[in-house]
């Protein structure tokens, strides 16, 4: 089947895409980048987030949507590029709405349209939760990322219309040796200054990258399945954990916590929407459809 990934230069794309290629898939990578460098297999198309031309699908990456199986949406200025400002903030907000309204547009002009649009979201959505244990049946918070969130899932939504199956997938902390956040969380430890954020409680949904793709691959596949679903482990650590474990896999200590007001003065808005709350989000609606985690606790999954 061919499945056309927007974002797909980026870290969970590239894995996508990589192991979608191996599977035997056709797999095109809509991308801004000239030149980019993509995995061997696959196929990168030139876009950019305008509306479809009138009169339907034209040559070009419209063209791309227009039989393909899947689309899966994945794009998106990163939330960590900067500083929250208003701009910031709007970008962050409009990249995800614009490259997702292009592709429902895409879906719905296709003469064969996609039987399933996969399109990312965070659990973000969630809003600061505490200790509660955060399932998909849980409802969104008032934050800017759980607004922006929303916002997206909605747009997302639209290819509904068009017929396609709808399946969000609500990404927690991506473990990944080749980028996202875990390099940032490593250094301090590599400089023996290691140690938990703030109070050390905010609870920190992760995944292995591995088992993300995994499972990006199977909801792709398994045709009965639609709505959100909570792309986390299903044991989800307190921040103080993770330092603790991350500390004894690097054997390095653990033991020097960042003071939160340090980490706001620094950061800003940004410092407690990503690094001083979090979510006890677990992968219910997953692990009720069958799939199983390779990497289901921390340790193995660092290591």
């Amino acid at each position: 089947m061919r499945v056309v990934i927007s974002g797909g230069t980026g870290l969970i794309g590239t894995a996508l895409a990589r192991r979608l290629a191996g599977a035997g898939h056709e797999v095109v990578i809509l991308t801004r980048r000239a030149g980019a460098a993509v995995p061997a297999g696959v196929r990168a198309e030139p876009w950019q987030a305008e509306p479809v031309p009138e009169g339907g699908p034209a040559p070009g990456w419209w063209g791309q949507v227009d039989g393909a199986a899947a689309v899966v949406n994945l794009a998106g200025e990163s939330i960590a590029a900067g500083r929250w400002t208003p701009r910031q903030k709007e970008r962050i907000l409009q990249s995800r709405l614009a490259a997702t309204r292009a592709l429902v547009q895409a879906v719905a002009a296709a003469r064969r349209p996609p039987a399933v649009f996969l399109s990312g979201s965070a659990v973000g959505y969630y809003g600061p939760r505490g200790d509660e244990v955060v399932t998909e049946q849980a409802g969104p918070g008032s934050d800017f990322l759980s607004r922006v969130c929303v916002a997206w899932e909605e747009e997302a939504r639209r290819a509904e219309q068009a017929g396609a199956r709808v399946v969000l997938v609500r990404t927690g902390l991506v473990l990944a040796r080749e980028g996202g956040a875990l390099p940032r969380l490593v250094l301090p430890f590599r400089l023996l200054a290691g140690g938990p954020l703030g109070s050390g409680r905010q609870w920190m949904p992760w995944i292995h990258l591995d088992d993300l793709v995994a499972l990006l691959a199977f909801l792709l596949e398994q045709e009965t399945l639609a709505g959100p679903f909570n792309g986390t482990a299903p044991t989800p650590v307190t921040n103080r954990e993770f330092a603790r474990v991350l500390g004894r896999v690097l054997g390095r200590p653990a033991w020097l916590p960042a003071p939160a007001a340090a980490l706001r003065l620094a950061l800003g808005e940004m410092a407690d929407a990503l690094l001083l709350s979090g979510q006890r989000a677990v992968p219910e609606r997953a692990l009720g459809a069958g799939f199983r985690f390779r990497f289901a606790e921390l340790e193995p999954a660092l290591r």
